[in-house]
């Protein structure tokens, strides 16, 4: 109970001002529409299936090229820690890829992939697999290299060194890493869908603008943030109970 309320009363303390500035008038409903009138708003587009519709398209997508780029990025990123010229050759690559909008990726990928979900999925890939791999290259790089060395002294080679030493020491890297590149597969679906996607958040968001139905755009973006807090959770949650030894809360 106590950890809950450290983790909700911000939020909750953030809505109650919006509803009482809102009554009072301090800010025009017409732009800011008070909670009381998003609730049952979200009600009713449960209800018809519209908001539902939605977020399976976005987690759809997201899930899809953050399970493609992460996967890709683990690989990646262990190559890079281990091998010197791996990275020497890669990162030049990687860091441009960074360093650049997505968004000015996807007509380049539409090109080669069509209108279709598989260019929106291989943009949130790209951006998923950056992110994890400078974190887990960054996680090999960190380990200690007298802990490979006497696990070598002991006979440790291959696959041992990898299980016994790689794996757990990159482990709360790795999870970090995870973190940010589903965050990231989030933010770039939800972006992709604003200009270019028949259905998603974004997409909900985007209609919602140019009809000026200010409480279905505000239902899009808290639906866009809970989604990045749930998921956020859900991996923190893993973490703390798959790597009990990080001591991470």
């Amino acid at each position: 109970m106590r950890r809950a309320a450290q983790y909700l009363w911000l939020p909750v303390l953030v809505v109650v001002i919006w509803q009482v500035a809102a009554s009072l008038r301090w800010i025009d409903p017409l732009f800011f529409p008070p909670p009381s009138e998003l609730a049952p708003a979200a009600a009713a587009s449960i209800r018809n299936g519209e908001l539902p519709r939605h977020i399976a398209a976005t987690l759809r997508r997201t899930f899809a090229g953050f399970v493609l780029g992460s996967g890709l990025g683990l690989l990646v990123g262990v190559a890079i820690g281990i091998r010197v010229w791996v990275g020497r050759s890669l990162s030049p690559l990687i860091a441009a890829l960074y360093t650049t909008p997505k968004l000015g990726l996807l007509p380049m990928v539409m090109l080669f992939l069509g209108v279709t979900d598989v260019s929106r999925i291989a943009l949130v890939a790209l951006g998923s697999f950056l992110m994890q791999t400078m974190h887990t290259a960054d996680a090999v790089r960190g380990i200690p290299t007298a802990y490979v060395d006497l696990a070598r002294n002991y006979g440790a080679g291959g696959m041992a060194l990898l299980r016994k030493v790689y794996l757990p020491a990159t482990a709360p890297g790795v999870f970090t890493g995870l973190r940010l590149a589903l965050g990231r597969a989030l933010m770039i679906t939800v972006a992709v869908e604003l200009v270019s996607a028949p259905e998603g958040i974004g997409h909900m968001i985007w209609m919602s603008w140019q009809t000026f139905a200010t409480r279905q755009l505000y239902l899009g973006v808290a639906a866009a943030a809970g989604l990045g807090a749930a998921l956020h959770l859900g991996l923190r949650t893993a973490e703390r109970h798959l790597l009990p030894w990080t001591g991470r809360r």
